[in-house]
């Protein structure tokens, strides 16, 4: 076995035994034993261990509760990221099985088979130091960009456009669907550049009123309509120095066009109502989903304008299209908002990651986003599943016969209980069993 005294192995067993002889076994880690609950929190605490392998049956405490799936759970709320694998008698799987739904790592069964528990041990501190590099990668990757979190080829190439973009000061065009993250980027390239110590005004043009978002965008001398009582300074004053980012260019009325053009080429503005030129520094930074060319064509946008925004385009392909970033930014905004909202989530079921996978995501990382946060929130255990996702149909039934008992006996108990207002007696006539048998049938699919 490799040398891997760097990384701590915690050992919870009661069984004296078997303590000595898994140490002896995994003497090339640093092996931590503890025998109870207590002494397993106080070495996690002390030594932070990267891997835990615990026995499911160890002893009640001395108020006769059984500690194993109590220490699971306190385990990970110590430690989230620590791998733990939990062994169970030969009997044990249904135990095992509740373990993993818990956030167990992995199970194993006594009594010790020591090659199959090796490579169980040796996979564990794999996983661990892979998610522990891409952890820091993400870290490394939102300090560099600013929250741009990508590992898919067509969005790295996008990276490192911006890396070389954002020292310059060239006029950027964002074009993708909405949603993509065009804002994110543009925030990036701001970040990025020598402008980052000055203002990042942003404005929507498609949500101010066509009426409005000349005075909005360029200011007002005092008198200069109705209302206007004293002068004030539009945004691209107050992007002076710093970077102006115009997002939903492609909805911005033709007349306003014309000035924003003739602002882009001589650099100098006047307010609204006034006459005197105001000399503006400021990098232009234009973003839309609609697709600009066409707009050309039909006369929608001017064709002049076009091409002094776009002097370097981006094309920000959609979340569907980007492989390998779906998993990646959905993990990254599940931390995110499980260390906003301090929740114990661990992270995602093997179903949730196949949804996550196989869905179109009309809406990008703004549809992912809001779905992510309703899942936390509704989320009972420590892993997201499809279900918490929104993403079963719960019209298909599943194929397997077991599971499909188990559905229509949880829903018939349901049935029976809801009716009965929690009547157990009554809950049992109805179901044409004993209460004996629908206390059974409760404890057996974990019903309160």
């Amino acid at each position: 076995m490799k040398n891997n005294k760097a990384d701590t192995l915690l050992i919870v067993e009661d069984d004296l035994g078997l303590q000595t002889q898994l140490k002896w076994h995994f003497a090339d880690y640093n092996v931590v034993i503890a025998a109870n609950q207590k002494q397993a929190i106080s070495a996690i605490r002390l030594h932070e261990p990267k891997v835990m392998i615990q026995d499911l049956g160890l002893p009640p405490d001395e108020n006769g509760v059984t500690e194993g799936f109590e220490l699971l759970q306190q385990a990970l709320h110590l430690r989230p990221h620590m791998k733990i694998i939990v062994m169970t008698g030969n009997e044990g799987n249904e135990h095992a099985m509740k373990a993993v739904k818990l956030g167990s790592y992995d199970f194993y069964a006594k009594p010790v088979e020591a090659d199959t528990l090796d490579l169980i041990v040796q996979r564990a501190f794999h996983i661990y130091h892979l998610e522990e590099k891409n952890r820091q990668l993400n870290n490394q990757q939102e300090s560099m960009l600013n929250g741009l979190i990508a590992s898919d080829t067509k969005m790295l190439k996008i990276c490192k456009m911006v890396e070389k973009i954002a020292p310059t000061d060239a006029s950027c065009l964002l074009i993708g669907e909405s949603g993509t993250g065009k804002e994110v980027i543009a925030n990036s390239l701001h970040q990025l550049s020598l402008r980052k110590d000055n203002n990042m005004i942003a404005i929507n043009c498609a949500a101010i009123p066509e009426n409005l978002i000349e005075s909005e965008l360029f200011g007002y001398e005092k008198g200069a309509f109705t209302g206007a009582v004293k002068s004030t300074v539009g945004k691209i004053e107050m992007a002076h120095k710093g970077t102006l980012f115009l997002d939903e260019i492609g909805d911005m009325p033709l007349h306003l066009q014309a000035k924003l053009l003739r602002f882009l080429q001589e650099r100098v503005i006047e307010r609204v109502g006034g006459r005197n030129q105001i000399n503006i520094d400021t990098r232009i930074i234009c973003a839309t989903h609609k697709d600009l060319d066409k707009l050309v064509e039909t006369g929608e946008f001017r064709e002049d304008l076009f091409y002094r925004i776009a002097e370097i385009q981006i094309d920000i392909p959609p979340l569907r299209e980007r492989g390998s970033d779906k998993i990646l930014l959905a993990k990254y905004l599940l931390n995110k908002y499980v260390k906003k909202q301090k929740l114990q989530i661990v992270g995602f079921s093997e179903d949730a990651i196949n949804s996550i996978e196989t869905h179109t995501w009309p809406g990008n990382v703004r549809e992912m986003e809001n779905k992510i946060k309703r899942a936390a929130i509704m989320c009972d255990l420590k892993y997201i599943t499809a279900l918490d996702l929104g993403f079963v149909n719960e019209d298909i039934a599943p194929l397997n016969l077991k599971e499909i008992r188990r559905n229509a006996e949880v829903s018939a108990l349901k049935q029976a209980l809801i009716a009965s207002d929690n009547n157990i007696s009554a809950a049992a006539k109805s179901l044409g069993i004993t209460r004996p048998t629908l206390y059974d049938l409760m404890k057996k699919y974990d019903m309160q």
